[in-house]
């Protein structure tokens, strides 16, 4: 393929995932409701940081697989209490 078709359906699949992502906060901030903003924002955080260290380089002494992994627990702790509040 030549360099400009690859830099190009590089473009796409960021744009791609970037719209994705919109659409994951959005349905979570309308399932949320208005009662869950700073919860809301901090998984949009969780999720930003999450991408930066998706896109850092690999080599980290293991320190950013670890990174990624306790984000990942963070988000779902995020998600479960905001599941909760929204129950109880």
């Amino acid at each position: 393929m030549h360099m400009n078709q690859l830099r190009l359906m590089s473009w796409i699949k960021r744009c791609l995932c970037a719209v994705a992502a919109f659409g994951v906060a959005f349905a979570i901030g309308c399932a949320t409701g208005q009662g869950q903003p700073h919860m809301a924002a901090a998984l949009d955080e969780l999720r930003a940081a999450r991408g930066e260290l998706q896109a850092a380089a690999a080599d980290k002494g293991g320190h950013r697989v670890r990174a990624l992994e306790l984000v990942d627990d963070a988000i779902e702790q995020v998600r479960r209490g905001i599941g909760y509040a929204a129950t109880h």
